[in-house]
């Protein structure tokens, strides 16, 4: 234990802030830190993440399931959505029905047959019922494979969450329910989002599990 704290404390040393050249890593969390304070402080948004927590709760207590689907990072934090809701978040619960569009066969499969474009609206028609739920997240709000999803989301009788950045783009006509992050880029956004996925599984469980909280 007493060389756990010697190694911790040496390496806090060494990564003290004094060094300027260091500077930058202060800097970019700061700039981390105000785009979720925006997000905190934003009362329109974060009820609107409440309403879609609601919304998703209730396709759940129906029987319905929960698909996610994104591109590059935002494909990860689809699979963060699934996850949290199949397996668990802070305590063990019964299992709910989600999963993410992250099948490598799929996604090579149907670019290379049908194009880029249709990876997720096929994983949306092949899997997803009416009464399901469609979350989707893009910093740009603008991809084109996205939009397509949601607009076969829309015509099979889903309920439709997007988590999209800048002015929501061409996605935000095809959504029930929107959060905008706040950020200039995509790392920002994206970590919004990721703070947005944990306010949607804890409205979930607060409103299917309450003895949880």
């Amino acid at each position: 234990m007493a060389q756990d704290s010697d190694r911790r404390s040496s390496l806090e040393v060494s990564g003290a802030s004094g060094d300027s050249s260091r500077s930058w890593v202060h800097a970019s969390a700061a700039v981390s830190a105000a785009a979720i304070s925006d997000l905190a402080a934003d009362s329109a948004a974060l009820d609107a993440v409440a309403a879609a927590a609601d919304a998703l709760a209730e396709v759940l207590r129906r029987g319905g399931r929960v698909v996610a689907g994104g591109i590059g990072g935002a494909c990860a934090q689809a699979a963060h959505v699934a996850e949290e809701r199949s397996g668990r978040y802070r305590d063990n619960r019964a299992a709910l029905g989600a999963i993410a569009c992250t099948d490598a066969s799929h996604l090579t499969c149907t670019a290379n047959d049908f194009g880029y474009e249709a990876v997720f609206e096929r994983w949306v028609r092949g899997l997803a019922r009416e009464g399901d739920a469609l979350v989707t997240l893009t910093t740009s709000g603008n991809s084109a494979n996205v939009v397509a999803a949601l607009a076969a989301a829309r015509e099979i009788g889903m309920t439709s969450v997007g988590l999209l950045g800048g002015t929501g783009g061409a996605c935000l006509p095809h959504c029930d329910h929107v959060l905008i992050a706040p950020g200039a880029g995509s790392d920002r956004i994206q970590e919004a989002h990721t703070l947005a996925i944990h306010l949607l599984v804890e409205g979930i469980e607060r409103a299917l599990f309450p003895e949880l909280y």
